[in-house]
């Protein structure tokens, strides 16, 4: 067994190394909109995360997912809290409990004191509102001291598994600061390692799963599509697919044909490695007549110091030239990263196609952004990626530089 990995002996886990790979957490309260943002905070923190809404459901949490954290919500009766605190004893809890309540509340102390005196591990409570760094302070000793290892998971198990999902980045005008379109990126939520970003999981170029895992992004976006558009307004949608995909004619009209026929679908955008999309440039302009007539456009993703290639071509399939955020982020105080943004800002203006920066991190990268030209930017200064869900109740009210 590879160090980190955890063996389950009888109910409790058992540590090969220094720490557990991934901490778990439990979110105890009857208020479902508070459960999921509790979780979704936790998961940021880089928890597994699972909910219960009575005392019930915690006797099945505490035996079959094992949590290192209880966030207990604490009710204004009282009663609720009393018994969760009665089921964590009789079970012998061994892990930590989070009282979470109102600023200054009478049971969310009564809560701390009467679980300390039952031997429970009760930390300092977590008083609402709250910051996300006083939920880290509080945990800290449950996270990992150092980056979990890569999950040995193969794509193929996940696709079976129903462990993929869509997340979603808010592409936002440069001038107005408006979202103008989301970027889809998938993940996979593994029920040991939490959220697992692609690079542990993406296969190799000639592993047939990549047909698989292409044609779940393409339907999961377009279903998302159509939950966006009933939750808040229509989003237009960018999704990244490799460039092998759409060799194959069958799969093209396949894309094609499942794009929305809602009046309200203003397009689809497919990203392609720069690498891939210069060395099928050739493809890909037969490729990119053939999506236009469906609204589909072609964007080239992860450009750098290859702009070069792009040169001298009398034209591109492109509508979107993308800068790598290695060169756009901290592009305000270094030369040579304003150099190769520049250059291909002018690159997509000479072939009438937009220019989109990714990794826009500070003010400092966005004022760079706008100096340079880029019409799209892109990057955590406008927020992470997050759930679709998540993503539905976000808007952007207001600008970033108010």
């Amino acid at each position: 067994m590879n160090d980190g990995m955890v063996e389950l002996v009888g109910r409790r886990p058992v540590t090969f190394g220094r720490r557990k790979v991934t901490p778990r957490a439990c979110v105890a309260d009857s208020k479902r909109h508070l459960r999921a943002f509790l979780s979704e905070v936790l998961e940021d923190l880089g928890f597994v995360t699972s909910e219960c809404a009575s005392a019930d459901e915690l006797q099945t949490v505490l035996a079959t997912e094992l949590p290192d954290l209880i966030l207990l919500g604490v009710a204004t009766d009282g009663i609720e809290p009393g018994r969760f605190l009665e089921i964590l004893v009789r079970e012998a809890f061994a892990g930590k409990v989070l009282a979470v309540g109102a600023r200054e509340s009478i049971v969310v102390r009564a809560v701390r004191q009467v679980g300390e005196e039952y031997g429970l591990a009760m930390l300092p409570p977590l008083t609402t509102p709250f910051a996300a760094e006083t939920l880290r302070e509080r945990v800290a000793m449950l996270l990992p001291e150092e980056p979990a290892p890569s999950p040995a998971v193969h794509v193929g198990e996940a696709l079976h598994a129903g462990w993929l999902e869509l997340w979603y980045q808010s592409k936002i005008d440069a001038r107005t600061l408006v979202r103008s379109g989301a970027e889809a990126l998938v993940r996979m939520r593994h029920p040991t390692w939490g959220v697992v970003p692609p690079a542990y999981f993406i296969p190799e170029p000639h592993d047939p799963h990549l047909r698989d895992l292409s044609e779940f992004v393409i339907d999961r976006a377009m279903r998302d599509w159509h939950y966006l558009l009933e939750q808040q307004s229509p989003v237009d949608l960018s999704i990244n697919l490799p460039a092998s995909y759409l060799r194959e004619p069958q799969a093209v009209r396949d894309l094609c044909r499942r794009v929305p026929t809602h009046p309200a679908f203003g397009g689809l955008t497919v990203e392609i490695d720069s690498e891939e999309a210069i060395r099928d440039l050739d493809l890909l302009t037969e490729v990119a007549r053939e999506v236009g007539l469906y609204n589909i456009g072609l964007s080239i993703d992860n450009l750098g110091a290859n702009w070069p290639a792009l040169m001298e071509l009398d034209r591109i399939p492109f509508v979107k030239l993308k800068a790598d955020r290695q060169f756009v982020t901290g592009s305000g105080n270094d030369r040579l990263k304003r150099t190769v943004c520049r250059h291909i800002v002018e690159l997509a203006q000479g072939y009438g196609a937009r220019a989109v920066a990714q990794g826009v991190e500070s003010r400092a990268d966005l004022v760079a952004a706008n100096e340079l030209g880029f019409d799209f930017v892109q990057g955590f200064l406008f927020g992470k990626p997050m759930p679709l869900k998540k993503f539905a109740r976000s808007t952007l009210t207001k600008t970033v530089m108010e």
